[in-house]
């Protein structure tokens, strides 16, 4: 089968398609015959031996794919041969055959084809994680989504309309702000052409946002965070931006605000019930049309290596889907 492999931790463009064996699974896992593997800004750094976890040499980047089973192996029961389903494994996916174990799989929604099964779980699972477990999001909070243009940022506006919230959007071009204005924000900000700070609290009366959702780091969080709300919960999901931000905790202590981390896949491991009912609840809402995967490129294997690249440097836009077999 065609992989596209790993082979040291390094510069993205060291990626290369290699011919590898076909994967046969141990007990408890599934072979899929990929279909579709959407792109994430973990996957970028997955290469370079940036990530919280390094899989071992060598091995496929691509954490979430959909596809058709093709074996299981022993102690499967709830599969079988022939079942179209979507994954979170992590990495793997960005070859034409991975073995997953079963456990990280689910059957393919029905409605839903394998191209937005892709890019389905990881950004959405993220987003209600995020604003309803971990910020506890109400009906009548602003939510402020910063890298609103990007697969999160779109997630996480949806789902913070979804639950009611009011949101304003922040991005680095007014072509992702379109996105995001499309996805239901009630308000845009460029940061790359403002005070953030001065603006975020223009758009809510001097009060702040209450939430804010922080998928980027880098220079914008300490302005986002100086005009987070009393109370605001100001969610670290990532560092899209390159940079981790160093925050003096004063501004915590000023406004009684809470700095809170958002790890979903730990989340999902250590609470597997509170996943379960939040899946059930994003394919309620996918159904009735309320959250939608933004997926913007779809590109073939064989240039998935340039798309990392240009999503590790934020030229993407919502969701990028490599297809690897017919995904009609």
């Amino acid at each position: 089968m065609k992989a596209l492999l790993c082979t040291a931790f390094g510069p993205i463009d060291t990626l290369r398609l290699r011919d590898t064996p076909n994967p046969v699974p141990a007990a408890g896992e599934v072979v899929i015959a990929v279909k579709a593997c959407a792109l994430n800004f973990p996957d970028g750094l997955i290469v370079q031996g940036l990530y919280q976890t390094k899989p071992p040499l060598p091995f496929s980047p691509g954490a979430e794919f959909s596809g058709v089973i093709l074996s299981v192996g022993n102690g499967v029961s709830d599969y079988k041969a022939g079942d179209a389903v979507i994954a979170f494994a992590g990495h793997g996916g960005l070859a034409e055959q991975c073995a997953v174990d079963a456990q990280r799989i689910m059957p393919l929604p029905a409605g839903m084809d394998f191209v937005q099964g892709a890019a389905f779980l990881l950004t959405y699972g993220t987003a209600l994680h995020a604003l309803k477990d971990v910020a506890q999001l109400r009906p009548d909070d602003t939510v402020a989504v910063l890298g609103a243009g990007g697969g999160v940022g779109l997630a996480a506006i949806d789902v913070a309309k979804a639950m009611g919230a009011r949101v304003i959007a922040a991005a680095s071009s007014p072509e992702k702000l379109q996105l995001a204005q499309a996805h239901g924000a009630n308000q845009l900000i460029d940061y790359t052409q403002c005070d953030l700070r001065k603006t975020l609290l223009d758009c809510t009366d001097g009060a702040g946002p209450d939430v804010v959702l922080d998928p980027v780091g880098g220079a914008h969080t300490e302005a986002a965070l100086r005009a987070t709300a009393w109370r605001g919960r100001y969610l670290v999901v990532g560092f899209a931006a390159g940079d981790i931000p160093r925050i003096a905790l004063n501004l915590a202590l000023l406004k009684e605000r809470q700095i809170l981390g958002v790890y979903w896949g730990e989340a999902v491991q250590r609470n597997p019930k509170q996943h379960t009912a939040n899946v059930r609840q994003l394919l309620q809402w996918f159904a009735s049309g309320l959250v939608r995967p933004e997926i913007t490129e779809t590109v073939s294997l064989d240039k998935a290596t340039d798309a990392i690249a240009r999503m590790s440097c934020g030229e993407t836009r919502g969701k990028v889907v490599i297809t690897i077999a017919n995904c009609g």
